[in-house]
């Protein structure tokens, strides 16, 4: 560890003892993952080892709005009980001055081999897209997810092939037929989005694989990319930056989606077929894994980057954002025929659950509690009957028979309006009510809906115009998490700088 470790770490260890977590509160979520404090993104390293779960996550701990970026870090067995370690990744080498950028693990018999992009911005006049910047893929080793090794650049800036601009990123590793793999997002000098592709025999020395495009043009920036394996098929994920909006589609300034192909690396992929993961207004940059039962689990950032709309705990309570719940991923036949994944709650959540549930009888309910698990089943097959669901008097799913529409008034929305899908029918939807964060699954996960939204008081009022439908709340309890050291502790008076 050198000096500027020790100094960011400092500087971190107080701004999380500063963090307010008290009864005035009120945003600050019972089962999704925040941070501390400051401004939290991407999901990063997702992996299970030594039969822990480790979710670390790119954060900002200094600033409420983005700032510097380190990795934040969460381990739990059972997505119930988590303990947080600290920040063990901060931008104090030359070659990740400017940021520890997001990036993955993949796990062996030897422990944890991490991988990240090096956020370096060169001093000058630069546009830092297509000079300027510096993007080196750094690998940090650990055999036990707490003690780190000394980190080490494996591809150099310089390496990466000509016809890109400054923007490579985020690297996603895996073994195959026992050769490593590994994708980074990229962008081309002429602004169209690719994966580039790597491999090696020892995750140390890399060599230019080859490339993914689409058959058309299709965005200026491919972040995030994944390529995994899932029921016989193989799917390939990515965040493209610049694509038209349509009324059903491409609905936020920023996508994530991904699309299904039989082909285990493909050169080119179809853009038409690329289907969203989340129809929401905060998704973005997901991220998956396998764990040791063979569940290939996604956890997505429940935010959005240049959004229009504010987030209502800024101010407030100095934090910003949060992680979807995990989400078990299965291919399936969708509605209208075509192969799709499909999302569901990781069921471990469901031990959450406070007692059997509550049946719904009424065209209003008010909860005491924050966090419920809404089921809600349709006595038809398929139906295509009309309905709408209100959660706390602000925030509207319906469905009309052709098409789903989620709507928030400005006073839960904060600048989030209206996001609509086209579906045939609706056989049920789950839906999981925390304190700012609403996820609904339309047909077991065949269309995943994801918002943050704002309420005046304690408490959720939920409102049903729903004449074929079976309902159970459920209450929730909240997620527990265990501190190493005083964070949420240190007195007003200290806090002070």
């Amino acid at each position: 560890m050198n000096q500027e470790y020790e100094r960011i770490q400092q500087m971190i260890m107080k701004a999380e003892g500063c963090a307010y977590n008290d009864d005035a509160c009120m945003y600050r979520n019972g089962f999704h993952l925040m941070p501390p404090t400051g401004w939290m993104n991407d999901p990063n390293g997702l992996c299970q080892c030594n039969g822990e779960y480790h979710i670390f996550f790119q954060y900002s701990p200094l600033e409420v709005n983005g700032g510097m970026k380190v990795w934040g870090h969460y381990v739990t067995k059972n997505f119930v009980d988590y303990e947080y370690l600290g920040a063990p990744f901060v931008p104090d080498e030359n070659f990740d001055k400017d940021g520890v950028y997001s990036g993955s693990t993949y796990v062996d018999e030897n422990g944890m081999h991490i991988f990240y992009t090096g956020n370096v911005k060169l001093e000058g006049k630069y546009d830092y897209t297509y000079s300027g910047r510096r993007a080196d893929t750094v690998l940090v080793e650990s055999k036990d997810g707490r003690n780190f090794s000394k980190k080490q650049v494996v591809i150099d800036t310089d390496e990466y092939p000509e016809g890109y601009s400054c923007h490579i990123r985020d690297p996603k590793v895996w073994e195959e037929d026992g050769t490593y793999y590994m994708v980074l997002g990229g962008r081309t000098s002429d602004d169209n989005g690719r994966i580039l592709v790597y491999s090696s025999s020892d995750m140390h020395k890399w060599a230019l694989h080859g490339e993914i495009s689409s058959k058309k043009p299709f965005a200026y920036m491919w972040e995030c990319p994944d390529c995994f394996g899932l029921d016989g098929d193989y799917v390939v994920s990515f965040s493209p930056q610049g694509l038209e909006s349509g009324k059903y589609k491409f609905q936020n300034i920023y996508q994530s989606g991904y699309v299904v192909t039989n082909e285990k690396m493909p050169s080119v992929i179809d853009e038409e077929t690329f289907y969203e993961w989340d129809m929401g207004f905060d998704f973005y940059a997901p991220q998956t894994f396998l764990d040791r039962t063979g569940r290939r689990i996604l956890i997505g950032w429940a935010g959005m980057p240049d959004a229009r709309y504010t987030n209502g705990e800024v101010d407030e309570e100095n934090w910003q954002h949060c992680l979807t719940v995990p989400r078990e991923l299965h291919v399936d036949a969708a509605g209208n025929g075509e192969k799709k994944v499909f999302q569901r709650p990781i069921r471990e959540i469901e031990s959450l659950r406070i007692g059997d549930g509550l049946r719904v009888k009424w065209e209003r309910l008010s909860c005491e509690r924050d966090c419920l698990d809404i089921v809600c089943n349709f006595k038809k097959e398929k139906s295509t009957e009309p309905f709408s669901i209100t959660i706390a008097d602000g925030v509207t799913f319906s469905f009309t028979g052709e098409e789903i529409e989620l709507s928030l008034d400005e006073g839960c929305g904060r600048g989030r309006s209206v996001r609509r899908s086209h579906i045939s029918c609706v056989k049920s939807i789950r839906i999981l009510v925390d304190s700012s964060i609403i996820e609904y699954y339309i047909n077991d996960g065949e269309q995943v809906f994801t918002t943050r939204y704002y309420k005046k008081d304690r408490g959720t009022v939920l409102s049903f115009n729903t004449n074929d439908a079976d309902i159970i709340v459920y209450p929730m309890k909240e997620i527990g998490i265990e501190y190493p050291y005083n964070v949420f502790g240190v007195e007003d008076n200290q806090c002070v700088s």
